[in-house]
């Protein structure tokens, strides 16, 4: 009798202790200024695409279940003593996730980005339509494991998923409004899909700040966009980061022609910076949002991806403030 006693105690207290945690780790998860966050990088919350409270429900869920653990427990200690045999299931150590998967390694962004991560130590997955690119200005692209794959058949690729930690979307691409809705909208959708069925823990994707374009303008370029940013805020609602950059800038090459774009963009970057107040100017101020330099957008694409950036969207100005430290 005082056996079932204390085993009556030890479930109602094993139970509110799992309250207390689960509801914490819950509260924390959709912060964005929780311990452990940068709290200089400001970003717009991502929407919670379930129903009721996620604290709520999970710290009750686990409560529940861990006091009927603990009253299970206790019944089976009790026979194991009564019978004299006891034993434990081995553990599984989980692999480590380290590795950073980069889809469209190949291209203006995704290059920086690759860059950049194996800068800071990371080790780099890319995947994209033509597997390793031809370049002879780098010898980072010896660096990087290069898995060539389509994103609409994910079954020929999810083994590069394996130890990834966070993966960083750079698709995108212009066509016809059919074909630009395809790649930066289906083709990413796809990809966000298959990182959250293979357990990776965020997924950071580049996408475009909104203009305040009329919808006859790049329609299906805008769209796309939008599909991919709704399926990164349904997949990982609590690790997702959209970042919204206006135009991109850098030295690029253009059917094997070097074109400066930071030429122009580069002062207009500097000029704009200092009229922030414009973009608050109705219709027209979102013309007003500066470009920025793909090096930027990079630093700001990995450190959201590995560092403790809080989940959300962030917009041009966060961009600069976090790829400028």
């Amino acid at each position: 009798m005082a056996v079932a006693v204390r085993g009556m105690r030890a479930g109602a207290a094993a139970a509110q202790n799992w309250q207390w945690v689960v509801g914490s780790v819950s509260g924390r998860s959709i912060s964005s200024t929780g311990a452990g966050w940068d709290n200089s990088v400001k970003t717009t919350p991502l929407k919670d695409y379930g129903t009721g409270k996620p604290g709520a429900g999970a710290g009750a869920g686990a409560g529940a279940g861990a006091g009927a653990g603990a009253g299970a427990g206790v019944r089976a200690g009790v026979g194991a003593g009564a019978s004299g045999v006891g034993g434990e299931e081995p553990i599984v150590k989980p692999k480590e996730r380290k590795k950073l998967l980069v889809l469209g390694g190949n291209g203006f962004v995704g290059s920086h980005v690759c860059m950049e991560a194996l800068s800071r130590g990371a080790p780099v997955v890319s995947l994209n339509r033509t597997g390793r690119p031809e370049v002879t200005d780098g010898s980072w692209v010896n660096n990087v494991v290069w898995v060539r794959g389509d994103l609409f058949d994910p079954p020929r690729w999810e083994d590069s998923l394996e130890e990834v930690q966070a993966v960083i979307s750079c698709v995108g691409g212009f066509g016809t409004n059919e074909q630009m809705r395809r790649i930066n909208g289906e083709a990413n959708r796809t990809a966000v899909w298959a990182a959250s069925k293979a357990g990776v823990k965020r997924f950071v994707y580049v996408s475009v700040a909104d203009f305040g374009l009329p919808n006859l303008v790049l329609q299906g370029y805008f769209e796309g966009k939008k599909l991919a940013e709704d399926a990164v805020r349904s997949k990982f609602p609590y690790s997702g980061v959209i970042l919204r950059p206006g135009l991109i800038y850098g030295n690029r090459k253009i059917a094997g022609v070097n074109v400066p774009l930071g030429m122009i963009a580069s002062p207009l970057e500097t000029i704009m910076k200092q009229a922030k107040a414009l973009t608050q100017i109705p219709f027209v101020g979102p013309l007003f949002v500066p470009p920025v330099n793909v090096e930027t957008v990079a630093k700001a694409a990995v450190k959201a991806a590995l560092g403790p950036v809080p989940p959300g969207v962030m917009d041009v100005w966060s961009i600069i403030r976090l790829g400028s430290h």
